[in-house]
């Protein structure tokens, strides 16, 4: 994969842009309070955890939906977030979507993803396999498959938050992305690379469900064992003809990877020192700040907040007395 591939991903990312406007929120860039004084930097929160459903995954949905024709009928699958995306996305637009879900599913996810009147499937033990689900559904029912991550349209959805970015900072030294199927670090990070080159891009990695990482270090899709994990919107494989693994080697410039401890601490950091209640992969970009801070010290660093979906009442007993 090439730097065409990067270019042609950040000007896609502008048209995306001015498609998407309606249907998304252009969330703040927000200074951190305390975290940024114990790691000797500037520390900004790009906060998509505020989006209107509560996570990025809103933009690459509306970007793939407003490129299509309204009368096509949608199926896509999800663990939660993109799901929501889709449907909020599909709602608004007025397009027909049907998400397949793995059985795994937070409850409070599949209520919202019903709450849009978008038709539900529930399949398979992980997401990976209720992707393959919606895929065999498309082909027999010749419906529109959306991926979650490995599409253009998606993609450059994704890299809109970078365009915001650059409005809002002045100078960007590095900045802090969890890394899932890599729709969300390959757009921002094409973006990036093409109108700020010197920003570092920083992919984080959760140990228990690292393939993307493990992918990269192999130059090609490789199968990794996923065990249960705090961030687990970042949790599943890659699709064999993946889009994301080329851009995302392109563009990440370092991969850190983090323990369920350091997911832990970062949640609990950003409720107490920020009042931020986040879910666990927005939690994991700032454990990969932690990590590195050393080296980023004196530094502008961005930390990317993904998502906000979590259940408070659940989180809080254990974040309180951690």
């Amino acid at each position: 994969m090439n730097h065409h591939n990067v270019l042609e991903t950040a000007a896609s990312s502008i048209r995306a842009r001015q498609r998407i406007r309606p249907f998304i929120y252009e969330t703040p860039l927000i200074p951190s309070r305390g975290i940024g004084r114990q790691t000797s930097s500037t520390v900004l929160f790009k906060a998509e955890n505020l989006q209107l459903t509560g996570s990025f995954k809103i933009r690459g949905a509306a970007s793939k939906m407003t490129s299509l024709p309204k009368h096509q009928r949608v199926i896509t699958a999800s663990s939660g977030n993109h799901g929501i995306g889709a449907a909020h996305a599909a709602s608004a637009i007025g397009q027909t979507l049907t998400v397949v879900l793995p059985e795994i599913v937070k409850a409070a996810k599949l209520e919202r993803i019903r709450s849009y009147g978008v038709d539900v499937i529930l399949h398979g033990a992980e997401a990976g396999l209720a992707e393959q689900h919606a895929q065999r559904l498309a082909a027999a029912e010749k419906l529109v498959y959306v991926s979650p991550y490995n599409d253009p349209d998606i993609i450059a959805g994704q890299g809109t938050i970078a365009l915001e970015l650059l409005e809002q900072a002045a100078r960007i030294d590095n900045v802090f992305v969890a890394m899932g199927g890599g729709g969300l670090i390959s757009g921002i990070g094409s973006v990036l690379k093409r109108f700020s080159p010197h920003t570092r891009i920083i992919g984080v990695s959760a140990a228990n469900s690292a393939a993307l990482a493990a992918s990269m270090k192999a130059g090609s899709v490789v199968e990794t064992e996923h065990l249960d994990t705090l961030a687990e919107a970042v949790a599943g494989g890659l699709d064999e003809d993946s889009l994301t693994l080329g851009l995302a080697m392109a563009v990440i410039d370092e991969v850190v990877t983090c323990t369920e401890a350091e997911i832990e601490t970062a949640m609990r950091d950003l409720l107490l020192d920020e009042h931020v209640l986040v879910e666990g992969a927005a939690a994991l970009a700032l454990a990969g700040l932690r990590q590195i801070a050393e080296k980023c010290a004196g530094q502008t660093n961005v930390v990317l907040l993904c998502g906000g979906n979590v259940d408070g009442a659940a989180v809080l007993p254990t974040l309180a007395t951690g």
